[in-house]
């Protein structure tokens, strides 16, 4: 089994904490990882948020020894929980599992272009936090008869499907991103952490902790590819 040196105790400890709250939505979880040099990518799909979740880990050493080596493997989100080692840093990559359709789709390799319009971080959080009280309210206005999961999907749907500001970033995403610990507030957070782009069909929300990617329906699909991975 291929072992991953990360870079230290903290690197660990965000990669077992992505894969907890993945794992909340979902416990048959897959996670696509992708290493390149001191960079491991892990993608997963929170279940019905509808976006691609990025989380960039930091490797202690160039993966391979920096020999011509890359690793691309679909592995189970919980096995891979269950191997990362706080302390000694490490993580031990599971079995290949048969991929999810997702992950055979994943953003395009480059062609990244910023977006304007987008909010501040405390402004997001709070168009969150306001989305979810809509839901709530709406929700909880339903006569019992008329509470279906089709009634409540299509509420759910009305309001996530909203987009942010002057951009075409759907709420979603940034409900996405805040459920996934993206959004927590960083030591000497500034705008410069929070950014989005844009590429093909594709649309890309980076923040503090990781990104969160969505392509646009409707439209053709962007070419498929690795995500470049840049650790911050």
């Amino acid at each position: 089994m291929t072992v991953l040196h990360l870079a230290d105790g903290t690197e660990a400890a965000d990669l077992a904490a992505f894969l907890s709250r993945l794992l909340h939505y979902d416990r048959a979880a897959a996670v696509r990882l992708q290493a390149a040099g001191t960079a491991l990518a892990v993608f997963g799909r929170p279940a019905s948020f509808e976006v691609l979740a990025v989380r960039a880990v930091r490797l202690a050493e160039p993966y391979e020894d920096g020999q011509d080596v890359t690793l691309d493997a679909t592995v189970s989100a919980g096995e891979l929980l269950e191997s990362v080692d706080e302390q000694a840093a490490t993580a031990t990559v599971p079995a290949a599992v048969t991929g999810p359709p997702w992950a055979g789709v994943l953003p395009p390799r480059g062609g990244w272009r910023p977006e304007p319009g987008l909010p501040g971080a405390d402004s997001l959080r709070a168009l969150v936090s306001a989305a979810v009280t809509e839901f709530r309210a709406r929700t909880g206005q339903l006569p019992p008869e008329a509470r279906t999961r089709a009634e409540l999907d299509r509420i759910g749907r009305e309001i996530w499907s909203r987009t942010v500001g002057p951009t075409r970033l759907p709420v979603r995403a940034v409900h996405a991103a805040q459920s996934l610990g993206f959004l927590r507030p960083a030591a000497g957070e500034s705008q410069d952490d929070l950014a989005l782009f844009s590429s093909g069909t594709w649309l890309r929300l980076r923040a503090p902790y990781g990104s969160i990617a969505v392509r646009q329906t409707g439209q053709e699909q962007a070419g498929l590819g690795a995500l470049s991975l840049s650790v911050r």
